[in-house]
């Protein structure tokens, strides 16, 4: 499984942002999608992830985003839309998306199988 993230850039303080995961290769084995994101120097952090499986479908947000972040998944189309509202400098990371083809429970830890390449987004105060 391949991953692109795209649709970073720079926003204001209070914007919004879409971001697109698209997924190609085996893409039919694929779980969950995940979204995560690294601010300069610090670690991977989970932001949300979706989960669609034979045993039921979840999605989970991180504390600090719920409310202001969606993820939004069409799996006709092999995308993920991790759409983000009132955004704050405390968002500014490099945001990736992940997926993996057994995790279907503990998404907010980054063992994911892939991984995208990440795309830049800037909150200017």
């Amino acid at each position: 499984v391949q991953l692109q993230a795209f649709g970073g850039g720079l926003v204001q303080a209070g914007g919004s942002l879409r971001l697109s995961c698209a997924a190609s290769g085996r893409t039919r084995s694929i779980i969950t999608m995940g979204w995560f994101r690294q601010a300069s120097g610090k670690g991977r952090e989970f932001v949300a992830a979706s989960s669609s499986s034979s045993s039921g479908s979840l999605i989970d947000y991180a504390d600090s985003v719920k409310g202001r972040f969606a993820i939004a998944r069409d799996n006709a189309k092999n995308m993920v839309y991790p759409e983000m509202s009132n955004l704050k400098p405390e968002d500014t990371a490099v945001h990736y998306c992940a997926a993996d083809g057994i995790k279907s429970l503990r998404l907010r830890i980054p063992n994911y199988d892939y991984w995208g390449q990440g795309t830049q987004v800037t909150v200017s105060s």
